[in-house]
């Protein structure tokens, strides 16, 4: 293989790093964020989101093909989102009434 290859071939090895990486910490965030409603008490059918979000992670179908993680970050960083604002809603992250 020419320079030129190997230079492709490594620069393509570190952004499928970088987007598993970041998949990853997404990934980490939304069991935080389940924690998070758990202790607040949001209703199961909110919790519904955190599942499938994980489960389109994993699956082996998806609207990019596996070596670009650009669908799985967003569905990740959607399901992100609405619990956090479920958990808003919920009263978690308030200080307590003394």
């Amino acid at each position: 293989m020419s320079s030129e290859s190997w230079t492709l071939v490594s620069l393509l090895a570190v952004l499928v790093t970088a987007m598993a990486v970041a998949a990853v910490v997404v990934a980490v965030r939304l069991f935080r964020a389940r924690r998070l409603l758990r202790d607040a008490g949001v209703p199961e059918d909110k919790k519904v989101i955190f599942w499938g979000a994980l489960l389109y992670l994993v699956s082996p179908v998806d609207l990019v093909p596996d070596p670009v993680y650009l669908d799985d970050i967003g569905i990740l960083l959607l399901a992100l989102r609405s619990l956090h604002k479920a958990a808003t809603d919920a009263g978690a992250g308030r200080a307590p009434d003394k």
